[in-house]
């Protein structure tokens, strides 16, 4: 993937508002010059600060619009937003539905997760990889609005190393809450083993000093 630079293309204030009573106000800001092409977004949310905290979310159109109760994107998108309402930072918006396969691909993903497969192992037999996602664009967005050192609002030790192997500082990873249902137990749990995702499930299940 190509890793020169992005740049600065509009900036535009949307109010953002959300079923459960989460909103704030906004920047909404879109880049030239992203490697992969496509239309992703930063969210800019109060007064960021000289280190902001910054949350990576790859869209989930299930999750994040209608709601989705089989994955924890939606949750984990308002408590970003709400807790930045507050304190300020970024949100970076990606456009990488189904960690990076694709939104009709993730449905098929998700028929073979009801016939007994986790959401790994639904994406091997799909013949795709685990995590497709590729967070150079995220670090050039970054890059474009000045920041160079973050707290990062997450569980997922990815985001950290792709951020750091770019060049940029994460001082702390911050985790996000516990979205945890009946409905997607499964595929929470498949992110504490498979990728040593940082989620105390209940039960017990921690992956802090798992893989990473």
């Amino acid at each position: 993937m190509n890793t020169g630079r992005a740049a600065v293309r509009t900036r535009v204030r949307i109010p953002l508002r959300f079923e459960d009573g989460t909103g704030a106000e906004a920047e909404a800001i879109t880049f030239t010059g992203l490697p992969d092409g496509l239309e992703h977004l930063v969210f800019v949310l109060g007064d960021p600060g000289p280190v902001p905290l910054v949350r990576l979310h790859s869209e989930c159109l299930t999750g994040d619009v209608f709601g989705s109760a089989r994955c924890d994107c939606g949750p984990q998108l308002r408590e970003a937003v709400g807790r930045m309402a507050g304190t300020g930072g970024y949100v970076v918006y990606l456009r990488q539905e189904g960690r990076g396969i694709g939104l009709y691909r993730k449905l098929d993903a998700y028929a073979l997760q009801d016939g007994g497969l986790d959401t790994y192992a639904a994406n091997h037999a799909l013949g795709l990889p685990e995590d497709a996602r590729d967070y150079t664009p995220a670090a050039q967005m970054l890059d474009a609005l000045g920041v160079r050192r973050l707290d990062l609002l997450t569980n997922n030790p990815d985001k950290v190393a792709q951020l750091e192997a770019y060049g940029l500082q994460v001082r702390e990873r911050v985790r996000t809450g516990v979205f945890a249902t009946e409905t997607n137990m499964r595929y929470l749990r498949a992110k504490v083993e498979h990728t040593g995702h940082s989620l105390n499930l209940p039960g017990g299940l921690d992956a802090a000093g798992l893989a990473g």
